[in-house]
């Protein structure tokens, strides 16, 4: 039986694009019940579409900003959750056009949650943490005990968040187990404002505009399809020793951007469309791979969807939805 069978889970930002797919992930899982809150800021209503099939009466949903205390005691405490996976998030991108903003959003989830716990409302937090925290690679694989050389705003604000996280299980001996995923990919990735690069691509495809890269187009970053990483969370959850512990998941490989963007074009059958480089970003995290030796050991992790095969899944997705931003 799975150690979920029977739970009533929460998912923070479960409408969102790795929310989503982790709550089609826990339906196999049998719960009791599968309850969202998401402010839809990112997230989209439709990305439950099957999640509501397969749930049914089981899948409930609160849209409201997951930062306020107050109302989401009210739901854990109607709802009787006793785990709470928390992925509700402001991107990257937003940091830098609101920095305050972004920095208080992300700690307050953070804090939130750790207190709720604190105050025994529920029994285990899983927090999804971000590589952004680490900044460009000190050295390569990045294990767990990498260095904090964050870069911005949304990156210090996902290191702090983690740091609360810690503490608070420390402190108080809380159930919390932080997942730092990488850079995820794959159907339902936010097309709109703050998109990154591969909606990017595909909504010039659909345009019929120039790809536009920053800087060189050296730098790399470690893809992992989201599907992955909605299944490293269950195991997260099945295995008492992460408890504690900041777990990386990813891929262990670096692809380039210029690699990405080729790859995806060559796929479209457009290995000739015009690609353009512009200035670096000043943020922009030069070099990321994952060190996954933890999640090897502790939950027997390994991806299991190539990038060549996660690509064309996605890009199947954007044309097949006509998605574009």
């Amino acid at each position: 039986m799975s150690a979920l069978s029977g739970k009533t889970v929460l998912v923070t930002g479960g409408a969102g694009f790795i929310g989503s797919h982790l709550i089609d992930r826990l339906v196999s899982e049998n719960p009791k019940k599968v309850i969202v809150i998401d402010n839809l800021s990112l997230g989209r209503e439709e990305n439950l579409e099957s999640a509501k099939i397969s749930l049914g009466d089981k899948l409930a949903c609160y849209w409201f900003d997951a930062c306020d205390l107050e109302k989401v005691q009210k739901v854990i405490e109607d709802e009787n959750v006793e785990v709470v996976y928390d992925l509700a998030v402001i991107p990257l991108p937003a940091s830098l056009k609101d920095p305050y903003n972004n920095v208080l959003s992300n700690v307050s989830l953070s804090l939130v949650l750790c207190e709720l716990l604190r105050l025994k409302k529920f029994d285990t937090l899983i927090h999804f943490s971000s590589s952004e925290a680490y900044g460009t690679a000190q050295y390569v694989p990045i294990d767990e005990g990498h260095p904090f050389v964050t870069s911005t705003p949304y990156a210090a604000s996902k290191a702090g968040g983690d740091q609360l996280c810690l503490s608070y299980a420390k402190t108080f001996d809380l159930d919390i187990r932080i997942l730092r995923p990488f850079n995820n990919y794959g159907p339902r990735q936010n097309s709109r404002e703050f998109a990154g690069i591969i909606p990017i691509v595909m909504n010039n495809y659909h345009r019929k505009e120039p790809v536009t890269i920053f800087g060189d187009g050296e730098q790399t970053r470690d893809l992992i399809f989201v599907e992955d990483t909605a299944e490293a969370a269950v195991r997260m959850y099945e295995n008492e020793s992460t408890r504690g512990l900041v777990t990386n998941i990813g891929s262990g490989i670096e692809t380039s951007i210029n690699k990405l963007v080729a790859t995806m074009l060559e796929q479209l059958g457009e290995s000739d469309w015009e690609v353009n480089h512009t200035d670096p970003r000043p943020s922009d995290v030069r070099r990321h791979c994952a060190g996954v030796k933890r999640a090897q050991e502790l939950i027997n992790f390994e991806p299991q969807t190539s990038l060549d095969i996660g690509l064309k899944q996605t890009i199947d997705w954007y044309l097949s939805s006509g998605e574009n931003g």
